[in-house]
């Protein structure tokens, strides 16, 4: 399994490029913030997740870890592939995808090119389960007793990569400084990792 590569740009179109590694070159689909990056460096790193399909090998590349686990929760909804997770994250930012995830903002995340009504319901539906059910929420109880506000805003900063601790910490203390709806909350926890 390749999980990250760093290499000097041969080629760049279509957001996909070819990234040479010691005398080789890899074949990336990339996201747009990691094919903006790499076009404007002329190579550097990516996070990658290799799949192995009937008709070939292909290597999807990501600008932050965060983008790449973000990713690896898209697959797991029935009906996404690795070709429409690259879309989805390509179409919005992180935090406004959270925030659309978090709050079952339908509407707003069909807005996504290659995404429909469906698609979005499902992704909603089946990653806010997921990140219910996951492990570290199960080992790590929080101290807080958040409102549905909170709780919604938790489920956010986890599908950004942040551990169910340090995201309820961040988000007591966004609700302590006065954030009120779901947007505020999620921008002041934000601010709590800066």
């Amino acid at each position: 399994m390749i999980a990250y590569i760093n290499g000097k740009l041969l080629s760049a179109e279509n957001g996909v490029v070819v990234l040479e590694v010691n005398g080789l070159g890899y074949e990336l689909i990339c996201s747009e913030s990691l094919y903006n990056r790499l076009t404007r460096d002329n190579g550097g790193h990516a996070y990658t997740y290799m799949a192995v399909r009937e008709d070939g090998v292909y290597l999807y590349g990501f600008d932050t870890i965060n983008e790449k686990n973000m990713f690896l929760q898209l697959i797991t909804v029935s009906g996404v592939g690795p070709k429409m997770g690259i879309g989805i994250l390509s179409g919005t930012t992180l935090n406004n995808l959270a925030m659309y995830i978090a709050t079952s903002d339908v509407k707003a995340l069909s807005k996504i090119k290659g995404l429909g009504k469906k698609s979005a319901e499902r992704i909603i539906v089946e990653l806010r389960e997921a990140m219910q059910k996951a492990p570290i929420i199960k080992a790590e109880v929080p101290k807080q007793t958040l409102s549905s506000q909170g709780e919604n805003a938790v489920l956010a900063l986890m599908s950004l990569g942040y551990n169910r601790t340090e995201s309820t910490k961040a988000v007591a203390s966004a609700i302590e400084d006065g954030n009120q709806t779901l947007e505020e909350i999620i921008t002041g926890a934000l601010r709590y990792f800066a």
